[in-house]
């Protein structure tokens, strides 16, 4: 009996052991599942979940831009703004002509060349890279005590060629005509001399101003003067000439007319990068273009294109 009942009793004991080992293991497979999933819920989550963006790098350091003092107002006023938006760049801007900031940019003197023609056929192999960032309306201008209100294209041509000399004849006052000039490295000589005198010479009698508001002080301040400016410049202290009688504005640009106006370059010696592109974005936006282009008496630079 008591042999029997110790085999009996083994039996059970060994049952509930196996029975206590199996629970036991279940229970360990259970968690070994639930951590399993956890994990794996975690890194899908973090999976699906966005990635942090990484911090934008401010903006900073220094831009040049020289040349054209035609472009100046309008460079100067996208300067002040663009340095607002970003103080921690400076952008310098000087003038001293279209030919000299095309020359600089090509130096690498400065970041960019300001002009208001294309650079000569020198700088064609200097990797230069056009950004036009608006269209320049130009006239002649005379002081005020002049009464002529036009003159043709030959007659300007022949003024500004030393041919006619007197107002008298063009139909004014009997008066000297006192020429006013720009330099030679003058993106607005180039154009006067390319759209008026049909690259023909300039006489070397009269006067030379280096920048464009001294040429319009210039006419002001001379009786009898004749000179040249972009639009920006001018103001009631002078008197604006029709040209074959037809008035510089954006209509008469735009559909042909009036053909004294240049498209205003901004020069890179390469493609733009860092702040330099940023500052001709800048310039080139929507907005930009729309509101202080025009308020500067530019026009945008897409204005002729079809």
């Amino acid at each position: 009996m008591f042999n029997f009942m110790s085999r009996k009793g083994i039996t059970f004991t060994l049952s509930a052991v196996l029975m206590m080992g199996t629970l036991v293991g279940c229970g360990a497979k259970t968690e070994t599942n639930n951590a399993a999933a956890t994990t794996a819920a975690t890194t899908a989550a973090s999976a699906s979940a966005k990635p942090t963006d990484a911090p934008k790098t401010e903006l900073s350091g220094t831009v040049t831009a020289s040349g054209s003092s035609a472009l100046l107002p309008l460079v100067k006023q996208a300067a002040t703004e663009f340095m607002e938006k970003n103080p921690k760049v400076t952008v310098n801007v000087t003038a001293g002509g279209s030919g000299t900031g095309i020359k600089n940019v090509a130096d690498g003197t400065s970041d960019i060349g300001n002009s208001d023609v294309e650079p000569a056929a020198e700088y064609k192999d200097k990797g230069l890279v056009d950004h036009q960032v608006a269209i320049a309306p130009f006239a002649l201008i005379v002081n005020k005590d002049v009464k002529v209100d036009n003159v043709t294209k030959a007659q300007a041509a022949d003024i500004y060629m030393g041919k006619i000399t007197n107002w008298k004849d063009v139909g004014g006052n009997d008066a000297k005509i006192v020429l006013v000039h720009r330099p030679d490295s003058s993106g607005s000589r180039t154009l006067v001399k390319q759209i008026i005198l049909d690259n023909k010479e300039f006489t070397k009698d009269g006067i030379t101003q280096e920048n464009s508001g001294a040429m319009k002080t210039a006419v002001v301040g001379q009786s009898g003067s004749i000179g040249y400016v972009d639009t920006p410049y001018i103001d009631d202290t002078v008197k604006a000439l029709k040209i074959d009688g037809v008035a510089f504005s954006e209509e008469n640009i735009k559909n042909g007319t009036y053909k004294l106006f240049g498209v205003e370059h901004m020069y890179t010696k390469g493609e733009a990068t860092g702040a330099a592109k940023a500052f001709i974005d800048y310039i080139s936006t929507k907005e930009f273009q729309g509101k202080q282009v025009r308020e500067l008496k530019f026009l945008p630079a897409d204005l002729l294109k079809k």
